[in-house]
C-alpha cells in the first residue's frame, strides 16, 4: 500500500527544510504528532533514530535510510505490525518549494483491513503537507533592526525551533 501527495509552499527551501526535519518540533506544529524525539544528536543524517507518536500509533522508531539536506530524506521503521518507508523530496522552484511525500506501509495489519488503513494513510499525508506549508508560510518576523553604529542589512541566525516557532525566520 502506498501514498503520494504534493503541495507547493511559498517559503524559502531551507525554512520548509528545517521545519520538516526538526522532528522534536513536530508536535508543535503537526495536532496529530503527540511526542517526537530525536535519539542521535545533530541534524538528521542516514542513520539517525527518532521516537515518536502519531495517530494512534504510539512510541514509532524511525530510522532515517537517505538524506540529502535540502533535497530529499527518507526514514522507516516498524510500528504496530506495519513496516513504514517514507520519502520526502523537496525541490526550489519560481513558484514556490515543491514537496512531494510517497509513504509505503506493509504487514499483516496492512493486509487485513487495506481500505480503512489506505484511507487513515491518505490523510495523514494530507494534513501532514498542509500543516508544513501553513507553517513555513506563516512565519512572522521581520528583519533584524539595525544597531547604532552597524550596517542595516545584518543578517538573522535562526535554530530550526525558532524558524519552526515562528520565532525567527530562515
Amino acid at each position: 500500500m502506498i501514498t503520494r501527495d504534493d503541495i507547493v509552499i511559498q517559503a524559502p527551501l531551507i525554512r520548509v527544510w528545517n521545519i520538516q526535519t526538526d522532528v522534536d518540533a513536530w508536535p508543535t506544529w503537526q495536532p496529530d504528532v503527540t511526542q517526537a524525539a530525536k535519539q542521535t544528536p545533530g541534524p538528521l543524517r542516514k542513520g539517525s533514530v527518532f521516537v515518536w507518536s502519531v495517530n494512534g500509533l504510539q512510541n514509532i522508531t524511525s530510522t532515517v535510510k537517505q538524506a540529502r539536506p535540502g533535497h530529499r530524506i527518507v526514514w522507516g521503521g516498524p510500528a504496530q505490525g506495519i513496516t513504514a518507508v517514507h520519502v520526502w523530496t523537496f525541490r526550489q522552484e519560481r513558484d514556490g518549494v515543491h514537496v512531494h511525500t510517497e509513504e509505503s506501509w506493509s504487514g499483516a495489519p496492512v493486509e487485513s483491513d487495506t481500505a480503512n488503513l489506505q484511507a487513515a494513510l491518505d490523510a495523514s499525508l494530507d494534513a501532514w503537507l498542509h500543516n508544513l506549508k501553513a507553517t513555513a508560510e506563516n512565519c512572522s518576523c521581520g528583519p533584524l533592526p539595525a544597531s547604532p553604529g552597524s550596517s542595516p542589512a545584518r543578517t538573522r541566525k535562526c535554530s530550526p525551533r525558532q524558524v519552526t516557532a515562528g520565532t525567527c525566520c530562515a
